[in-house]
Parts: structure tokens; C-alpha cells; sequence
């Protein structure tokens, strides 16, 4: 006797798949003022449901950090186009969660560079030195 295969819900994907959908958070993902003037990093998680279209409903947050960070989670999550899902011919639903990683983009490196020269006959600038002084400066302070 031969047996079906069990088959369980097609849940809706992302067009591309996960290394799409994280190229799209990336592109969408504006890093809220209030949080980096803080300094704040984390993980957000949201929940939402996911219509046999692909559209995304009723999007909360799960776990936050605040700061704005939050809401911009949920307006990206928002943003996202999904695949439709039906099983059987029937309609469904789907609830997802995202991570939404907040991470501080890492600020460049500053230096300034001092010279110092006393005015001189023409004679004295053939023979000189000129020193100059390289300061770097730490952007996390």
C-alpha cells in the first residue's frame, strides 16, 4: 500500500528568498536619530500576519529597545511584499516574525594634520625643514 506524503502549509515567501529579504531591511532601514544619539544597539523583534496576497498586516512588536528603533522596525516590516500562499485552494493566513538588528554604522576615522613654518629669506627656504604633526582623533569619544 502506498502512503501520501504528508504535506504541510505553504507558508508565503520572500521573492529571492532570505538573502533577498535581508538586502531589502538593508536598503529600507533608516537608523533613528534619537538612537544614535544614544548610542543604541539591539534586536527588535516583529510579529505580523502575512495575507494569501503577500501583503503585511497587523505588524507589533514583540521584543524592543525603544529610541525609535521600534517603530522603524515596523515601517520596514511593513514596506515587505510577499509571495501569496493558498493551501488546498484555501485562502490562509500567515504570522511571521522578523529580526530587525539595529547595529551603529562605524564612523570614520578623523585626522588633522598641523604644520608649522616661520617665514624665511629665500636663501633659509632652500635649506629648511618643515614640520607637520599627524593627530588622530577617536570618533567614539
Amino acid at each position: 500500500m502506498h502512503k501520501k506524503p504528508n504535506t504541510f502549509l505553504n507558508l508565503p515567501e520572500y521573492p529571492g528568498g532570505k538573502e533577498q529579504l535581508k538586502k531589502f531591511v538593508k536598503e529600507h532601514l533608516r537608523y533613528p536619530k534619537e538612537a544614535l544619539e544614544h548610542k543604541i544597539e539591539g534586536l527588535v523583534i516583529v510579529s505580523a500576519e502575512i495575507t494569501y496576497k503577500g501583503d503585511v498586516i497587523n505588524s507589533k512588536v514583540e521584543k524592543g529597545i525603544g529610541y525609535g528603533c521600534d517603530e522603524e522596525a515596523i515601517r520596514v516590516v511593513n514596506l515587505m511584499r510577499f509571495g501569496g500562499a493558498k493551501n488546498r485552494g484555501v485562502k490562509v493566513k500567515a504570522r511571521k516574525k522578523f529580526r530587525i538588528n539595529f547595529k551603529l554604522p562605524k564612523a570614520p576615522s578623523r585626522s588633522l594634520t598641523y604644520s608649522i613654518e616661520k617665514k624665511k629669506t629665500e636663501t633659509e627656504k632652500k635649506n629648511s625643514r618643515v614640520f607637520s604633526y599627524t593627530i588622530n582623533i577617536d570618533p567614539k569619544n
